[in-house]
């Protein structure tokens, strides 16, 4: 068990993973919070039955809006929170994690910590659009990270309120990570298992790729500007 640990699980129609992941993440959380973002199956009532808190969207908002719904109940309900940890709802990434993971922030080696996934074993689509992204972030924030846009991140209570405020889009984990960045905040990586269950259709993913470079550009260029 995690002392002062939250896990954080955005989900949308994961009425098929949801009871499973909040399973697999229990041995390590004193509690888990699932955000629940507008589901129109039957991912609420699940979660709750598997004692999960859960937060709600009337409608689909996104899974950054999630993400930032749950960061704000927790800041503002849960004083005692140290660390939070954020595990997307579609087991592509292991809860069994978890514990690597805060590992760097108890020890006060790091306020962020982003999952590495092995990309040998992730589609050949979604390591394309990947490399894309960790490459432009790297450029124009300095940084030399493997994996930029990983759904498995832990950050500190303090890392999350000098974040503030987390953007609702699909660009969450750039935002994140650009915000850490400009706060002066550490980041480490530590490996995570990836199973990929499936693929994002053609049209989806290159809107995706899309919207997350255009903001890396945008707000890099800005950094750049600003602070080189």
């Amino acid at each position: 068990m995690i002392k002062n640990a939250i896990a954080l699980i955005p989900a949308f129609n994961e009425e098929k993973n949801i009871k499973d992941v909040i399973a697999r993440s229990r041995p390590f959380f004193p509690e888990i919070l699932v955000s629940d973002d507008g589901s129109t199956d039957d991912t609420v009532a699940l979660a709750e039955k598997s004692g999960a808190v859960v937060v709600m969207h009337t409608v689909n908002l996104g899974k950054g809006a999630a993400i930032k719904t749950g960061m704000e109940y927790i800041l503002k309900n849960r004083p005692s929170v140290k660390y939070i940890v954020i595990i997307d709802a579609d087991l592509q990434l292991d809860p069994e994690d978890s514990p690597r993971m805060v590992e760097p922030l108890v020890q006060g080696k790091a306020d962020v910590v982003m999952g590495a996934r092995d990309f040998s074993s992730v589609p050949f689509r979604h390591r394309l659009g990947n490399f894309v992204w960790k490459t432009s972030f790297n450029l124009l924030f300095g940084t030399r990270l493997s994996d930029t846009n990983c759904g498995f991140v832990a950050l500190s209570r303090r890392a999350a309120e000098k974040i503030g405020s987390f953007h609702g889009g699909y660009i969450i984990e750039s935002h994140l990570l650009a915000e850490a960045v400009k706060n002066g905040l550490e980041i480490r990586q530590v490996p995570v298992r990836v199973s990929y269950g499936r693929v994002s259709a053609v049209r989806r993913g290159i809107r995706m790729v899309a919207g997350v470079l255009f903001f890396i550009l945008f707000e890099g260029v800005k950094y750049r500007l600003r602070f080189k």
